[in-house]
């Protein structure tokens, strides 16, 4: 298997899984959508992931978000495995977002690996323990 269909098997996967999931307990606070863009070459693939208080609804397709992360197919796949942190790879602009950055980190809370595993209350912030 070529490490480009491992990838994007690695991110259809984690989509799907969160789609069987339905509710997370540590997104119990946040309101949200999330767009994520995934680029490979000339092609790309969105999903999108509403929170709305822990129910997670999860589809393949475009609409309204309020936060866009715009990452390529590779690095969407170490961050969904926890081999990459989605905010540090936001500052150091290997990730692209646009919108509502506390709503990312929030988000982070559902990847496997360290970056989810790592999350607690203290990532919320203000803002976030209001969603």
């Amino acid at each position: 298997m070529s490490e480009r269909t491992a990838t994007s098997d690695t991110a259809t996967a984690f989509f799907e899984q969160l789609a069987e999931r339905g509710h997370e307990p540590l997104l119990g606070k946040a309101h949200g959508t999330v767009c994520v863009e995934l680029m490979d070459g000339t092609s790309s693939e969105t999903w999108l992931v509403t929170i709305d208080r822990g129910d997670l609804t999860v589809f393949q397709g475009t609409a309204n978000a309020d936060c866009t992360l715009r990452a390529s197919r590779e690095l969407f796949g170490q961050v969904v495995t926890g081999e990459v942190n989605a905010v540090a790879a936001v500052l150091r602009g290997a990730i692209g977002i646009e919108g509502d950055s506390e709503l990312l980190v929030l988000f982070q809370r559902l990847f496997p690996g360290r970056s989810g595993a790592a999350a607690t209350e203290s990532d919320t912030g203000a803002r976030g323990a209001s969603r």
